[in-house]
């Protein structure tokens, strides 16, 4: 077996642990009510650009091969790498979910008697799941072996953070006002003490 190989599996194990922790809160949010939403073109392309670099093209890539022509070779050093971030990406997505609980959407979406939560996670940064996002697309850049679906993952995150954050601060900053203002005065958007 070769690298490359399994850097490509522990890429698999990664998407199938990715599904496996967001099912449950998917199955549990259908059952609170939106009270309001703000579903948009935009948002709709943002997550589809996420899904399509983050697990479509690379899932094609791993499936077919295609794009060869822009195979690079990788080390055993950029494998382990590549798992160390995408473990940690898979951590504060759990976190995150669990922080959020009964208030977890995958669109926005203001649900029944929804919190601001700023715990967990949250008490770092206002978009960890967004930071879950940027660590899966670096680890998925060290694990698959070809610079367009190695870094498609990048792409989709920068697309869909691009797309929704501002969007997502401006809805919760008209549901709970100062609240949020005095949030985003204490804490970044992705990245603990930088960003």
């Amino acid at each position: 077996m070769t690298v490359a190989v399994v850097g490509e599996i522990v890429w698999v194990i990664g998407i199938v642990a990715w599904y496996i922790i967001r099912y449950p809160f998917e199955r549990r949010a259908k059952r609170v009510r939106v009270v309001s939403n703000r579903r948009s073109l935009s948002e709709a392309i943002g997550l589809g650009a996420a899904l399509f670099g983050l697990a479509i093209l690379p899932g094609i890539y791993l499936a077919t091969g295609f794009p060869a022509g822009a195979d690079r070779p990788t080390h055993a050093l950029a494998i382990v790498l590549g798992a160390i971030i995408f473990a940690a990406a898979l951590w504060v997505f759990r976190r995150s979910h669990k922080a959020l609980g009964r208030n977890w959407s995958i669109t926005l979406e203001i649900r029944d008697r929804h919190e601001l939560v700023c715990t967990g996670p949250y008490a770092l940064v206002r978009h960890p799941m967004y930071t879950s996002f940027l660590l899966m697309g670096v680890g998925q850049a060290f694990l698959v072996p070809n610079w367009i679906a190695g870094l498609a993952g990048l792409a989709g995150f920068a697309v869909l953070f691009a797309l929704r954050v501002r969007e997502e601060e401006r809805m919760m900053l008209e549901i709970f006002g100062p609240q949020y203002l005095s949030y985003m005065e204490r804490t970044k958007r992705l990245l603990p003490h930088l960003y």
